[in-house]
């Protein structure tokens, strides 16, 4: 059993813009002539242009226009429409593909293939869902140490059982996702020169929303991530954060749970 599929863009429930459509407008943008482009992805001259035709009265804009004049007597190019609906097009198939590869190598087992698709469609009340890159596992008698490295800046620690990390598969190099409720994040004006937590990430207060009994404080961190801790009223006024502010945030590697 395999899952495959295609992409397709629709514009008032017809097929707009699927993957020969593409290929004929990327070799319209780099030929010049539809004519050319034609003969490049080997489909008839006539084809080509009711393919132009349907994609340009489907689209609310016009994706290819004819240019008049010059040495060569003119000739076709893409509009700035056409050129957008192209990088779209295409970071919607690489996100098409990653997730067919995703379900091909969960095998062939009805019951795997579900498995994968509710994992990938949980979701979590945690406020902080940081993606990251794994930079190192340690792995212990019971548990394994898991560095994760969010936007190339910020290292997270957080500690799971072993099982964990074989029932995922994780190793170095993998992509993963660190999930911390923001009730688990302590905020510190500085850093204390002692502690046990294996988290201490610095960051800027960009906003503070506060509620009847709780204050929700959000920290920008290096990199440009966000990190959402929720403390008491009286703890906020005895800290007194203020936007812009540099603030602490302290959490301990078990409390950050690894999803991947």
């Amino acid at each position: 059993m395999t899952v495959s599929g295609e992409v397709w863009l629709n514009q008032d429930k017809a097929q707009f813009l699927g993957e020969s459509c593409v290929a004929l407008l990327k070799a319209i943008s780099s030929l010049g002539s539809i004519n050319r482009a034609a003969k490049a992805i080997k489909i008839g001259y006539k084809t080509a242009w009711d393919l132009v035709d349907s994609m340009n009265n489907l689209s609310p804009q016009p994706l290819v226009e004819r240019v008049s004049g010059g040495r060569g007597g003119g000739g076709t190019k893409l509009t700035e429409a056409g050129e957008s609906l192209i990088a779209l097009f295409d970071l919607l198939h690489a996100k098409h593909s990653a997730l067919i590869d995703l379900f091909s190598r969960s095998g062939n087992d009805p019951s795997s293939l579900l498995r994968t698709a509710q994992r990938i469609t949980m979701k979590t009340s945690a406020r902080n869902q940081l993606v990251g890159k794994v930079v190192e596992i340690i792995k212990g008698a019971v548990n394994s140490e898991i560095k994760l490295l969010v936007r190339d800046k910020t290292t997270i620690v957080a500690t799971i059982t072993n099982d964990g990390v074989e029932d995922m598969g994780l190793k170095a190099g993998d992509e993963a996702y660190a999930l911390v409720k923001s009730s688990w994040v302590i905020l510190a004006r500085s850093k204390p020169k002692m502690i046990s937590v294996r988290n201490a990430i610095e960051g800027t207060v960009e906003a503070i929303v506060e509620g009847k009994v709780n204050v929700e404080i959000k920290l920008s961190i290096e990199g440009g991530a966000t990190l959402t801790a929720v403390i008491t009223e009286d703890a906020q006024k005895e800290l007194d954060f203020k936007r812009g502010d540099k603030a602490w945030a302290l959490f301990k590697a078990s409390h950050v749970i690894i999803g991947a």
